[in-house]
């Protein structure tokens, strides 16, 4: 579960390396993020000479959460870290990256970010 002030890996090659949420984008009353959610982040760390700079504010999806995403067949997913994927800020929310360096999981393939699952490999 994502919720504001909570900080986040980047699991792409856009530049930047921690990101931290400001807001859930969705519904007004919305708590938590979960995979597949879009929030709106900070960059807290990035990579010099990259596109991407240092406290600059962007949108992006979560791909990853240390909270367990429980499937219908009884199976139990839990990752190590908390992780997002950069996406830029227009209406066609299209990631701004060629690569991704993590892997997903299936559910993640029927919620929000189907465009993102072209670049990563599924578990």
């Amino acid at each position: 579960m994502i919720q504001p002030q909570t900080l986040l890996n980047v699991a792409d090659n856009s530049g930047a390396r921690k990101l931290m949420c400001i807001r859930i984008i969705g519904a007004s009353n919305r708590r938590y993020a979960h995979i597949g959610d879009v929030i709106v982040a900070v960059i807290k760390e990035a990579v010099p000479n990259m596109p991407l700079e240092r406290s600059e504010v962007i949108r992006a999806v979560v791909v990853r959460t240390c909270k367990e995403l429980k499937r219908d067949n009884g199976m139990i997913i839990r990752y190590d870290d908390n992780a997002a994927v950069v996406i830029d800020q227009e209406v066609t929310a299209s990631p701004t990256v060629q690569r991704l360096k993590s892997l997903y999981s299936e559910s993640f393939m029927n919620i929000t970010a189907n465009m993102i699952k072209t670049f990563m490999a599924p578990i």
